[in-house]
Order: structure tokens, then sequence, then C-alpha cells
């Protein structure tokens, strides 16, 4: 097949930029590496139920009291006020969430996803690298156009997002026709921090890794960049996300 016959794949590095892409047609990948897609794919390899992504934490806890479900959130790296539990891979064992229903709020994560539903994206799922073989796996299988949506932070570019979309791109180029600059500079920072993805994160001060080592946080910054620890591909159907059997 040549390049012409071949999904087109885009990296938007912001939410901010979503508008410039065409989702109607396309897999959007919702990526939030730290932490709320990494924390999705843990709760859902751990046994949940489901996850229902919100925008805000009212709505967090209006619908886990109208579904008895575990409500959950952060705003700026912290449990979010009305919420008891966080955003951590960490607060989700199989022994606490396995056959449950989880409600989430985040600062970016699922802002972007809501924000892709809007723009009346085809088809939606979530990446991590806790999930990445599971998501080249699925985009490479359902042969159509992708657009890797980084949630950054609060619409600034972020280093973490970035490097995902790299490492999917590195994965999965020769089954799509990629000639987008965006493409270009995450695969190009992916090969460069490879060898060793923290202390990539470390040595560029990265906004987040120095945000959530100040609170403590070093430990989940390192999961969370840990290629195929939750082996899950999380999909949005009907409100909520599932586990699809691709």
């Amino acid at each position: 097949m040549n390049d012409k016959q071949l999904p087109e794949l885009y990296t938007c590095i912001s939410p901010a930029l979503l508008h410039l892409y065409d989702v109607s047609k396309s897999i959007v990948v919702i990526i939030d590496v730290l932490r709320a897609t990494s924390t999705i794919a843990a709760a859902m390899h751990n046994g949940a139920k489901n996850i229902v992504p919100v925008a805000s934490v009212a709505e967090c806890i209006r619908i886990g009291k109208q579904i008895d479900a575990i409500t959950a959130g952060e705003r700026d790296g912290r449990v979010a006020e009305g919420l008891q539990y966080g955003n951590s891979p960490f607060e989700y064992p199989r022994t606490f969430i396995e056959n449950k229903t989880l409600v989430l709020t985040t600062t970016n994560g699922t802002r972007l996803l809501h924000m892709a539903l809007e723009k009346g994206a085809k088809e939606i799922i979530t990446g991590a690298f806790s999930n990445l073989e599971a998501v080249c796996h699925y985009i490479i299988q359902k042969k159509m156009p992708v657009v890797l949506a980084c949630a950054a932070w609060k619409d600034k570019l972020n280093i973490e997002d970035t490097l995902f979309a790299g490492a999917v791109i590195n994965r999965v180029r020769e089954h799509f026709s990629i000639r987008c600059d965006a493409s270009a500079m995450a695969s190009n920072m992916y090969t460069l921090a490879e060898p060793n993805l923290y202390e990539f994160m470390k040595e560029n001060n990265a906004s987040h890794y120095l945000r959530l080592t100040g609170f403590g946080l070093e430990k989940d910054i390192r999961h969370c960049l840990t290629a195929n620890t939750a082996p899950v591909l999380p999909v949005y159907q009907h409100g909520s996300l599932v586990k699809s059997h691709i």
C-alpha cells in the first residue's frame, strides 16, 4: 500500500489547537500521561467495570451519587475539594476497584475528552505509556485516521504527553501517512528520551515533573513513564470508558 492510501495520523500538542484538526472521521487518542490516562488504564486493568469521565467536580459528585459510584479527581495535581479519591494509579488496586464504576474529573485529560466529543470525534480512546502497545495495536487494526491529542497543561505544551505521541508514532509509522511537523517533533523528542524517560523529564525541568515532585509524587511519575503495566484499551462508548476487546 503506498503512502497516499494509508490513513493519516496527526499530533495535536495542545487542546487549544484541537479545532485545527478534523476529528469527525478520526480515532482521537486522549493522552494525559501525568496522570489521568495512566490512572484510567490502571483502574481498568484492575477490573473497573467502567469509568465515567466528567468535566467538573460538581458533575462528578452528582453523577457519583446517582449511580452509587466511586468519585475521584484532581485539580492542579491535588485531590479536588469535595472528592475522596485522587488521580494516582496507585489508588485503584484490584481489591478496591474491581467491578466498580469510577467517575473521574481531572484538570486536563477529562476536559480534552469532552472537547473531542463536542467536536464530533468518530471514536475516542485513551492512551498512556502504561497501555502503549494496546493503543498501537488498536489503531493499526482499525485502519482509520488518527489524531494523537495531548492534554498538555492548561493549554500549554508539556513534555510527557508529547513523548507518548512520539512513542506511538515510532511504533506505527509504517501503517500511516504522517506529514505533520508536530508528529516529527514528537518522534524526534522520544528518540532522544527513550533511553531514560524519567531522567529526560528531570534534566529538562519538565513542568509537570517539578509540580508532582513538589507534592512528593516521584513514584507516580516513574510508574506513569513505564511501558505496558496496564495492557488494556479504554474506549469511549455511551458516556463511559469501557475495555475494548480488539
